[in-house]
């Protein structure tokens, strides 16, 4: 199909949509969410189509004018071609960009889990700077961040940690955070002044409604036990910590952070169903980008992905080779942006060089 029958086609669908929802009381049951949601999201890029074909129209136009005998008429279709010819390309890759093929966990909410890798202490005390990085950069995106589990050392590092984001198109914001990040800096606990390299592991999975994955209460087994706190000595006089099994797959949970065994229970559940829905998404996406000829980094997890390093202010992506000096403001939470938003266009750009090829 053509790039204008696809508009056409768009156009079409967008004014059955228009008299549909106009109608309310003629659709069955979900129908009317269903198709105000299609609508809502089509409208933009219908609005971007019909702007690139208006453009597109005065651009010929300026172009026939410039052949004209008048002189006033042929100076005014010049400077009115000079800016459509930068306005028709910019509208025409928007609309290209807006008919790429969705990530259809990009709407989702998150599981965001943090682990501490090599470096010992020092390793957990950079997990926990971390995982209040994203906590930071959530609250300044308008995000619910809810803390799942928390394990930290006897120093207030982060063994591991896990939280639910909850807000619009968190995943597609964070999914590239998944990797290494790997930190340069002096610990608080070296006395002869050395810098050290530790490491973290983050995570980013798409959280799974009931819907997306239908968990058999028997293909589960659930033990309870009495938390513990750094060092190991009990928190809790009863058994309310939670470790829950999913037998088929061998994925394991263990929440222990609330006092509550059924509150526990729920966290653990839905950590539980989001490693379930997340092992069958990361299997479709590596079969996609095995027929990739680009993409942001390799996917895998266990690719160093991202440098912190504190003497130099330094930030360095390695897959998009990009640097800033701004340490402080990314580990805030405020410059984190500079890094997810252009990772995100490298993967757009890099999606649209093949629709092209």
């Amino acid at each position: 199909m053509s790039f204008d029958k696809k508009i056409d086609a768009l156009v079409k669908r967008h004014k059955e949509l228009s008299d549909a929802v106009s109608a309310p009381d003629k659709l069955k049951g979900g129908e009317y969410a269903k198709l105000s949601k299609e609508y809502s999201d089509l409208s933009p890029i219908i609005e971007t189509a019909l702007a690139l074909r208006q453009a597109t129209r005065e651009l010929e136009d300026a172009k026939a004018m410039i052949n004209g005998k008048d002189a006033d008429m042929r100076a005014l279709a010049l400077e009115e071609k000079a800016t459509l010819d930068v306005l028709v390309p910019k509208l025409t890759e928007e609309l290209q960009l807006a008919l790429l093929p969705k990530d259809e966990a990009d709407a989702k909410n998150a599981i965001l889990e943090v682990r501490a890798g090599t470096g010992g202490d020092e390793a957990a005390l950079f997990a926990a700077d971390l995982f209040a990085m994203y906590q930071r950069f959530a609250a300044l995106q308008g995000w619910k961040f809810e803390v799942l589990e928390l394990s930290e050392n006897a120093l207030g590092g982060y063994k591991d940690a896990s939280a639910s984001i909850s807000g619009k198109n968190v995943f597609q914001k964070l999914k590239f955070e998944s990797g290494v990040h790997r930190v340069q800096r002096v610990p608080t606990t070296e006395t002869q002044g050395r810098i050290h390299t530790s490491a973290a592991t983050v995570a980013v999975l798409p959280e799974a409604e009931e819907v997306d994955i239908v968990i058999n209460d028997n293909d589960l087994r659930i033990d309870v036990f009495r938390s513990s706190g750094p060092g190991g000595q009990s928190v809790n006089t009863t058994d309310s910590a939670v470790r829950i099994v999913h037998i088929p797959t061998g994925v394991t949970v263990q929440c222990q952070d609330e006092k509550s065994q059924h509150k526990n229970k729920a966290k653990a559940l839905k950590i539980l169903r989001a490693r379930i829905y997340d092992a069958e998404y990361q299997k479709r996406e590596a079969e996609r980008s095995a027929s990739r000829k680009g993409q942001v980094g390799s996917g895998d997890r266990s690719e160093r992905i991202r440098t912190y390093n504190f003497p130099q202010g330094r930030v360095s992506d390695h897959r998009i080779n990009l640097t800033t000096y701004n340490l402080d403001a990314v580990m805030d939470g405020s410059g984190l942006a500079a890094f997810t938003d252009a990772l995100i266009k490298e993967d757009q750009a890099a999606k649209l060089s093949e629709v092209k090829e």
